[in-house]
């Protein structure tokens, strides 16, 4: 414990101006340290609160003329500051090498990198950099999963319609080292049948009826899309297809009509009109 009664030097000889001296300069150097505050404590001491000092934890607090406020504890065992007051900032960009001891909780509030920065690993090598749009509106997102579920990378937004560019650099090239593949869609019977080809590229409808295949919309030249058309259990079902098929020899194909049959289309789109690029027909389908 170090503190005094005053910090103002009465007169008198000078061994006795030495020791008072000598009193007040301990107190300062230890910054009042005690376990109660100094007496000679006035509005704006800093003082330190050694009273769990056997718990390795120390205070500092501010006397405002009537209460003292604490702002920070130190931790002597493990070295370290900890602020009381939650709203307490703080600037490191002087830091060139600022190091976290557990995760960094956000708040709720966003991470801002800047323009061409990312995260770097523990070699200084770039592994992820992002890159800024000036008037962006549209983003994506990535989404953890649970147990038996999967990753999400999707794309949102103020636009209505996101779409998502990938790209490589120079001739390099996408390598999956799994199986890739678009969900099978089941499109619903009706008179005219819609096949919305962005949503579902590849689908699969039964018919209960004689039905019309409706021009397929939202789809993009050079895109490949594939329909399984399958008859019910009573087969014999026909099938019309909007001029926007283009299929062999310009001739539309007549259905398999066994009941639970299937026959299966492949389409390239050009464009303008979806292309047929194969046919398998009266597939067993189980």
């Amino acid at each position: 414990m170090s503190q005094v009664s005053d910090v103002s030097i009465a007169n008198q000889g000078f061994s006795a101006f030495r020791t008072e001296l000598n009193n007040i300069l301990g107190a300062l150097n230890s910054m009042h340290s005690g376990t109660s505050r100094p007496s000679s404590a006035t509005t704006g001491t800093i003082w330190l609160d050694t009273t769990n000092s056997g718990s390795n934890s120390l205070e500092i607090k501010f006397f405002d003329g009537s209460d003292d406020i604490t702002f920070a504890t130190v931790n002597t065992s493990a070295n370290t500051i900890n602020f009381t007051d939650s709203t307490v900032s703080f600037d490191i960009v002087n830091d060139t090498s600022p190091q976290l001891g557990a995760d960094l909780d956000t708040n709720s509030f966003n991470l801002k990198i800047d323009d061409a920065h990312g995260i770097f690993d523990d070699d200084n090598n770039e592994q992820l950099i992002f890159q800024k749009t000036a008037s962006a509106v549209n983003f994506a997102e990535l989404t953890n999963s649970a147990t038996g579920n999967d990753v999400g990378l999707a794309v949102d937004g103020t636009d209505t319609n996101v779409g998502l560019s990938l790209s490589t650099k120079g001739s390099g090239k996408f390598k999956f080292n799994d199986a890739a593949y678009f969900p099978e869609a089941t499109l619903t019977d009706a008179s005219t049948i819609a096949w919305d080809t962005q949503a579902s590229p590849v689908a699969k409808v039964t018919l209960t009826d004689n039905r019309t295949l409706g021009a397929g919309t939202n789809a993009v030249a050079g895109q490949f899309v594939s329909l399984l058309v399958i008859q019910d259990g009573t087969g014999s079902r026909t099938l019309s297809f909007n001029a926007v098929y283009e299929f062999t020899e310009d001739q539309a194909p007549t259905l398999t009509t066994t009941a639970s049959k299937g026959d299966l289309f492949v389409f390239r789109y050009n464009g303008s009109k979806f292309l047929e690029v194969g046919r398998n027909l009266n597939l067993t389908l189980s």
